[in-house]
């Protein structure tokens, strides 16, 4: 008898390390998938940006789109936690992320896209996670570990070559700025989104941030801050003519909406250290993407420069430790109501 539980008990624990190693490749997949879906970004907005469509709009097709397609998920995910919603660090939080790491980062991407390459745009937006180290040192007296230090070096060594300061490439001063502007806005985003203080839900929170996004470069645009036009003219994709729509919801749906439910997906399967180390995939994708869609490829040595602050970032996120988190930010709570004591 007990031979025979024995045996029963062994063969109903077998499948358990198929059934992990089977989740695992599935999560792997679909953050692989989810970068490729990220990639797309630079290179399908830079079609509606040579055919007259500001930056600005763009950006706000692209968020707007996107939380409409969360939204039912976004819904669903609140279930039982509107509350959430009356507490100031919510607002806080989502307001930071959705002003500034979506709506931001991305507009300032853009930005750079129309003055740079895909690539070299996606480059300096990619040193994103080295400022976050530096705010960790300066703000929570993190300093920084020798692994750490090696990849900030790797970073800025890239970054010289992507520049190519010693060569005959000449930048856009403008577009340098803008994308590194782009990297405080991805740097805002670590920081903000891997706070969770407001318990809200994430597939939730990127719904709720993309929407006060697109509502704020609305209001921006009204008053006349971010510029504003469109065309319903056609634009050429991969020396294809298609209609204006096709790249707009192209970014909406794939580039937004289906990314950001994938790569929370694969950050909930893989954990978040894995999930953002194949995410840095997405600059090989996007400098892809350019070169078939749009026919750029960056510089040899500027390619060089990419992988290297691809190294440095991975360097960085490969001395993350447990107790390193970027720490709460300081919100008055909600006062509660005193219990009735009648």
């Amino acid at each position: 008898m007990t031979s025979t539980s024995t045996r029963h008990v062994r063969a109903t624990s077998r499948p358990a390390p198929v059934s992990a190693r089977r989740g695992l490749l599935v999560g792997l997949l679909v953050a692989v998938a989810s970068a490729m879906m990220f990639g797309t970004s630079g290179a399908v907005a830079k079609s509606l940006l040579v055919a007259d469509w500001s930056a600005g709009a763009a950006v706000t097709f692209r968020i707007s789109l996107g939380a409409l397609l969360l939204a039912p998920f976004a819904v669903l995910a609140m279930r039982g936690r509107w509350h959430l919603l009356r507490r100031p660090v919510a607002w806080v939080h989502l307001g930071l992320f959705g002003a500034v790491a979506v709506a931001g980062c991305q507009l300032f991407y853009f930005l750079a896209v129309e003055r740079l390459s895909v690539g070299v745009a996606l480059m300096l937006e990619y040193l994103g996670p080295i400022l976050v180290v530096g705010w960790l040192w300066l703000a929570r007296g993190q300093r920084p570990r020798p692994l750490t230090v090696l990849g900030i070096g790797l970073a800025l060594l890239g970054l010289l070559l992507v520049l190519d300061v010693l060569g005959d490439v000449r930048l856009s001063t403008a577009g340098v700025l803008w994308g590194l502007a782009a990297a405080v806005g991805l740097a805002v985003f670590f920081v903000v989104g891997a706070d969770d203080a407001s318990g809200i839900p994430s597939i939730a929170f990127a719904a709720f941030g993309m929407a006060i996004g697109a509502a704020a470069l609305a209001l921006a645009g009204l008053v006349g801050l971010v510029p504003m036009s469109w065309s319903v003219d056609p634009v050429t994709m991969a020396g294809t003519t298609v209609p204006w729509w096709v790249p707009v919801v192209w970014l909406g749906v794939v580039a937004a909406g289906l990314a950001y439910v994938t790569g929370i997906f694969a950050a909930r399967a893989l954990g978040a250290k894995v999930s953002s180390f194949i995410g840095l995939t997405e600059v090989m994708f996007a400098v892809l993407w350019a070169w078939l869609l749009l026919g750029e490829l960056p510089a040899p040595i500027q390619l060089l420069g990419g992988l290297l602050i691809v190294a440095g970032v991975a360097a960085v996120k490969a001395d993350e430790r447990p107790g390193d988190d970027v720490g709460t930010l300081e919100v008055e709570p909600v006062p509660l109501p005193a219990p009735d004591r009648t």
